[in-house]
């Protein structure tokens, strides 16, 4: 924790301080920022970070060890009486705080904190703001080491998918029956010998699947892939060393030697706007204009909207890439949420619009991972596709 930066930014945004609360270990958040000890935590404590002057904690008797690698002024509860007018009494004569609370639950990814103990803040006067730029800029900041783990990421995950579409051009060339876990399973084995660490994943989706944006082959549902079927791969991993970035890519191949005319037009629909995307944030960024989520995501969404396709553009247009590939950074939304934080520089977000026609059991999606260098320049770490793959001529 950088105790001089955040007061800073605190002084920016005009707060009068930050305060951080946790239960349970349900804020994450909290923990990272702070550096928390990841033992169970099984009563309540406080973290009071004001705009200027010595910080303050807020622990449980049975507990007291829990903020002590914090600086600041320790102050333990017992009842939970004594709990509310220590608390009061921490905060002082601050009236305008953040915690991790978005009005309306406008941006799910910081509003962590309960609203009881909102009410109980209130209680004391005081008024309660989001923590959401807070967050942005401290939780998604990337160095440029960070950012070398999410470029060396990237160039296995670019292996991973050709290999992927070589296998199945060479399964199908062979005659072999495959489905699309087995070509998921066949990813896994190269990304453990790429040293790479996953939750879930990847996505291997042929027709109507790639229709469905959050499909996940198993057994039982996966479909053998054959010639004349469109196939999505979206994958996602980092390296599997301490502090690495994601990678998160997603690529179209068509099992054939030519690429259907209808296919390669809507796909590059999706393309143009992807890449409309993208220019935004670079002419923003070079004119010194800020740029919003929601904004990235309307530009976005106009290209398909403009090409009749509006309605099957279903979900936001990217998402924030850190620590975890759903980041708590900004996201590229005017549709599931309005995102309106600022983009800052030293952040990484996706930019993946799709088109997913179910009716015409098929579905189409590109996604890059762009970067914003400390100074501005935006990056894309990786080859950008610009045509469906002819997966039978590899």
């Amino acid at each position: 924790m950088n105790l001089n930066e955040i007061q800073d930014a605190l002084r920016q945004a005009k707060l009068d301080g930050w305060l951080f609360y946790d239960f349970h270990n349900r804020d994450a958040i909290a923990s990272r920022i702070l550096g928390m000890d990841s033992r169970f935590t099984s009563r309540r404590w406080f973290y009071f970070i004001p705009a200027t002057g010595v910080p303050s904690k807020l622990v449980h008797k049975i507990e007291s060890w829990k903020c002590d690698h914090l600086p600041g002024t320790k102050f333990v509860y017992l009842p939970w009486q004594q709990q509310f007018s220590m608390l009061k009494d921490m905060l002082g004569s601050a009236k305008r705080i953040a915690m991790q609370y978005s009005p309306m639950n406008a941006i799910p990814y910081v509003s962590i904190v309960d609203g009881g103990t909102i009410d109980l803040i209130r209680s004391f006067g005081v008024e309660i703001v989001t923590s959401a730029d807070l967050v942005s800029r401290f939780e998604s900041h990337l160095s440029m080491t960070d950012w070398e783990s999410h470029v060396q990421a990237g160039k296995a995950m670019h292996l991973v998918k050709d290999e992927a579409f070589k296998e199945i051009a060479r399964r199908i060339r062979t005659g072999v029956p495959t489905k699309e876990f087995e070509i998921q399973a066949y990813m896994h084995d190269i990304m453990r010998k790429n040293n790479l660490l996953w939750d879930d994943g990847p996505i291997v989706a042929v027709n109507e699947h790639a229709a469905d944006p959050h499909f996940e082959p198993t057994a039982g549902n996966s479909f053998i892939i054959k010639e004349g079927d469109l196939v999505l791969l979206d994958l996602w991993a980092k390296l599997k060393k301490p502090d690495s970035i994601y990678y998160d890519i997603t690529w179209m191949g068509f099992v054939g030697t030519e690429i259907p005319e209808k296919i390669e037009r809507i796909f590059r629909i999706t393309a143009d706007a992807r890449d409309t995307a993208k220019q935004l944030v670079t002419e923003r960024f070079a004119s010194g204009v800020p740029v919003h989520g929601w904004e990235v995501d309307d530009a976005c969404r106009k290209v398909i909207i403009d090409a009749g396709y509006g309605d099957y553009f279903t979900h936001r247009t990217g998402h924030n890439i850190a620590l975890e590939v759903h980041g708590n950074g900004v996201h590229i939304d005017n549709l599931e949420t309005k995102d309106e934080r600022r983009i800052i520089p030293g952040t990484c977000f996706s930019i993946e619009p799709g088109i997913y026609l179910e009716h015409e059991k098929i579905g189409f999606r590109t996604e890059i991972d762009v970067f914003v260098t400390d100074e501005g320049k935006v990056e894309v770490a990786g080859e950008i596709q610009e045509h469906v793959i002819p997966i039978m001529n590899l």
